[in-house]
């Protein structure tokens, strides 16, 4: 794997912080909303921002 400068380590650390947050807005948000299709929705979300920090997570190797 090529060595990452400090400067892409740095952007790489803050994807995975924005995106950690992420999913747990949206699943917090899904476990308390009262209507469904809102409920999915934001599940749903939460589930592509989890998508997002595996992607994240297997580009570190």
């Amino acid at each position: 794997m090529t060595q990452l400068s400090e400067k892409e380590l740095s952007v790489l650390n803050d994807s995975l912080s924005e995106e950690e947050l992420l999913v747990k807005k949206f699943s917090m948000l899904a476990q308390h909303a009262q209507d469904p299709e809102v409920k999915e929705k934001f599940t749903k979300v939460s589930e592509q921002h989890q998508g997002h920090l595996n992607e994240l997570y297997s580009l570190l190797g």
